[in-house]
């Protein structure tokens, strides 16, 4: 029996999700229900995608029996929220990232996932690339030896992107791209807490951050040197650097394709996309919608590769270079920014 996907949203980002769902075989995978508060919408992406139920809210996905695990794609501010909505419908989540606004919500997304016994997790779909896959097996072969310097790049000209420009639809480079960043850093120096963080941005008219450099100091002098910017296209290389040799991406460090290992290349083509994208790579997203169906086959309550401890510890870091850039948004000085009705 195929894992049987409800979609929260009608956007882009859905839109590329259920085009990805259609590159894994449909045994395995069904798109059976999809909600946005605007019903013509979800209509529309229903007709178009073969999805058999629109709803015009989210409830009403949320109390869909056939519905296994829902794929939340709404705008960052919402995440919380409606995420947790799902969670105490007893629904499974893969919500996109930045899994919240900051620390604070995302300890109450865990906290809820837990109280209810479903699946969470974020949907850094980085992780599960097989690049990434290789970076893991090689840290934990020491193929590098000791590990010493990372430094990761990431930008997209988008400074005319309404939802990156405005605070109320959680704008900024730091949560839209820093994150990638930040969450690779992770990866490769092993979930751990920084001894230190050092952030320094330049901000938008509008009050986001457009342009940031964060630098974290690891235990074992190891340091991570990260760039975003929504100003310009910056290629994505990353490197990382070890005593006995080096791992380059090229390019894409968010969805990467080819790694370079000691000078020898590797190369994990993607699949050919059946409709048009709107992100490129979005094809990608294939790779964690699987792992999720693998996850939920084992009974798992989150995942091995993207737990939940860890997506805690990314918020934080996000959160104090947001902190010290001089970000603020309303989801940190308010109480309950989740909303009290949903949350509590």
């Amino acid at each position: 029996m195929p894992l049987r996907w409800g979609i929260c949203s009608a956007g882009k980002i859905s839109h590329d999700f259920l085009v990805a769902l259609k590159t894994l075989p449909s045994e395995d995978h069904k798109a059976v229900a999809i909600a946005s508060r605007n019903l013509k919408n979800a209509q529309a992406y229903a007709k178009q995608h073969n999805i058999p139920k629109a709803y015009g809210s989210y409830d009403e996905l949320a109390q869909d029996p056939d519905v296994d695990v829902v794929y939340v794609g709404v705008i960052h501010p919402e995440h919380c929220a409606v995420t947790i909505l799902f969670l105490r419908a007893k629904k499974n989540v893969l919500c996109e990232k930045p899994m919240a606004m900051n620390a604070a919500q995302v300890r109450e997304m865990i906290r809820a996932a837990r109280d209810n016994d479903v699946f969470l997790m974020e949907g850094f779909w980085t992780r599960f690339f097989p690049v990434s896959d290789q970076i893991r097996t090689t840290l934990h072969q020491k193929g590098l030896g000791n590990l010493k310097v990372l430094r990761a790049q990431l930008g997209f000209r988008m400074d005319k992107t309404p939802r990156l420009l405005e605070k109320k639809l959680g704008g900024g480079v730091i949560l839209d791209l820093g994150s990638y960043c930040v969450q690779f850093a992770s990866m490769v120096f092993g979930a751990e807490k920084p001894e230190s963080i050092v952030a320094s941005g330049l901000l938008h008219d509008t009050g986001v951050d457009e342009t940031v450099a964060i630098i974290l100091n690891y235990s074992g002098k190891r340091q991570a040197v990260l760039n975003c910017t929504m100003m310009i296209d910056l290629p994505g290389e990353a490197i990382i650097g070890g005593t006995d040799g080096i791992i380059k991406i090229p390019d894409h460090m968010n969805s990467p394709t080819v790694m370079f290992l000691k000078g020898n290349r590797w190369e994990w083509p993607l699949p050919p996309s059946p409709e048009p994208l709107f992100f490129k790579h979005d094809i990608g997203l294939r790779y964690e919608a699987e792992h999720v169906r693998q996850c939920l086959l084992k009974g798992l309550k989150e995942s091995p590769i993207m737990p939940l401890c860890e997506s805690e510890l990314i918020a934080t870091i996000t959160d104090e270079a947001r902190r010290q850039v001089g970000v603020i948004y309303e989801a940190d000085i308010v109480e309950d920014s989740c909303q009290a009705k949903t949350c509590k």
